[in-house]
């Protein structure tokens, strides 16, 4: 299939025309080009440009459309567009974007860059990010926004539509967020709609028609947020400090964003795949954290092939079980594989911690009793039937029966282990539950043909 290539408004090639632009140093053109674009198209095509031609871009279009690409990319990418502006060109970028991107970025670049960036910046906004990002990622603090559509409980509903008819720009920034109503001294009293501020009368106050608020803390985590968002039709939800007051707003998309971030991130993790990798990073960088992994993998490798060895005169003896090793360590790594992740996924919604390690071993083990004996005797059958040897039949489904049941109960307890030990379990649990369901696996198969050898042969 031929590939095909986005196209100008006029018919000509996108990423000619925009390397074109560039070189030209046109700012005209390249703002002509992408602004019909929808913002992952437009960044595709800035990703498709070298280092140097997306530093120019973001330099000549205007700091509006410049903050589109750079909210659109990942964490990782958006931090080294930024870090290789200007110090006043980023600061006139990111202001452009929400506080909550504003702090993503911020929060990941080095700390001389970061500081040379906010210095730059409004000193009020400034502020904001720097609170922003001291907040964990995955907690109310890290994911809410500092922009608060906010009005005080004296004020009228004729003074409110005054002003966000005056102002309606500034109040863009608020999409998605009804009025939250505050005492004097800022805590939350009330939300009004939009709906019962357009049908109330002009001289009723706010307090008169507001309804009361949910709020949540700063430190309230990611899985609870979840919750609250699946149990209320909110939009957003107000976020309050210790004492209080309130401090900012997450939004039922941010927290949507951020689950489906940790589950990418998780399953990346598993296959080995470290940070945002994407195609357009540096070949060096992408090639040095693919073989962190991938050379750990051949130290894991040679343990599981050391077992091998080791029952070599056995294997050569009865060459049909070279047929079934790895069927053995390959549904039992199945099997595995589905404890780590029922596992990972009660870690991430909260029910479970590493003390529960024991009470997820027994359900685990039960699991792994049931499917193992229906493993064990359906491969059984099949070594019989196909080999004629009902004795190698016992040896196949004794040793994946015996190895589905370890596999379940290394895949549920490991990631709990190492959760304990500060160790991240997306990443780690699928090397060690590979190495050891092969070992095992291998042992199994080699140790028990070696003692039913008369039948065997």
């Amino acid at each position: 299939m031929m590939e095909t290539h986005t196209q100008s408004p006029n018919g000509e090639d996108l990423s000619d025309a925009l390397q074109v632009a560039v070189a030209e140093g046109n700012a005209e053109r390249i703002s002509a080009l992408l602004d019909p674009l929808t913002h992952s198209e437009a960044l595709r095509e800035l990703l498709a440009l070298s280092p140097e031609e997306r530093d120019r871009v973001l330099e000549l279009v205007p700091a509006e459309l410049a903050a589109e690409l750079i909210g659109e990319a990942p964490n990782e990418m958006a931090v080294d567009l930024v870090e290789r502006m200007e110090p006043d060109r980023a600061a006139e970028v990111l202001e452009e974007l929400d506080s909550d991107i504003q702090a993503d970025v911020i929060g990941e670049m080095d700390e001389v860059d970061a500081e040379a960036i906010l210095s730059e910046m409004d000193a009020e906004g400034a502020a904001d990010v720097r609170r922003l990002a001291t907040y964990d990622d995955n907690t109310a603090g890290g994911l809410m926004m500092a922009e608060v559509f906010r009005f005080n409980d004296v004020e009228t509903v004729g003074k409110v539509l005054r002003d966000l008819a005056s102002d309606d720009d500034d109040f863009e920034r608020y999409r998605g967020q009804h009025p939250y109503i505050t005492d004097a001294a800022g805590h939350p009293v009330g939300v009004v709609s939009l709906r019962g501020l357009l049908t109330a009368k002009r001289s009723a106050l706010l307090t008169s028609i507001m309804t009361q608020v949910q709020t949540v803390p700063l430190s309230m985590p990611l899985e609870d947020l979840e919750d609250i968002f699946d149990e209320h039709p909110f939009l957003g939800v107000p976020v309050v400090d210790e004492t209080g007051l309130l401090v900012g707003v997450v939004s039922r998309t941010a927290v949507s964003d951020a689950v489906l971030e940790r589950s990418e991130s998780e399953s990346l993790k598993r296959q080995g795949v470290v940070g945002d990798e994407l195609r357009s990073m540096p070949l060096w960088l992408r090639s040095r954290r693919r073989l962190a992994w991938l050379s750990a993998n051949i130290v894991l490798n040679i343990l599981a092939a050391s077992v091998i060895s080791a029952y070599e005169e056995t294997l050569s003896a009865i060459i049909a079980l070279a047929i079934f090793l790895p069927m053995v360590s390959d549904m039992s790594g199945c099997s595995g594989n589905q404890a780590v992740g029922v596992t990972m996924r009660e870690l991430s919604l909260g029910l479970v911690r590493p003390v529960d390690v024991l009470r997820v071993w027994f359900k685990e083990i039960s699991v792994g009793l049931i499917n193992g004996i229906s493993l064990g005797i359906l491969i059984g059958i099949v070594a019989w039937v196909w080999k004629g040897n009902p004795a190698l039949g016992l040896v196949i489904g004794a040793a994946l029966a015996l190895n589905t049941i370890l596999a379940v109960s290394i895949g549920g307890v490991v990631p709990l282990l190492l959760k304990r030990l500060g160790q991240d379990p997306a990443a780690a649990s699928g090397p060690l539950l590979t190495t050891i369901t092969d070992m095992a696996g291998f042992f199994f198969v080699l140790s028990f043909a070696t003692l039913m050898m008369p039948w065997l042969l």
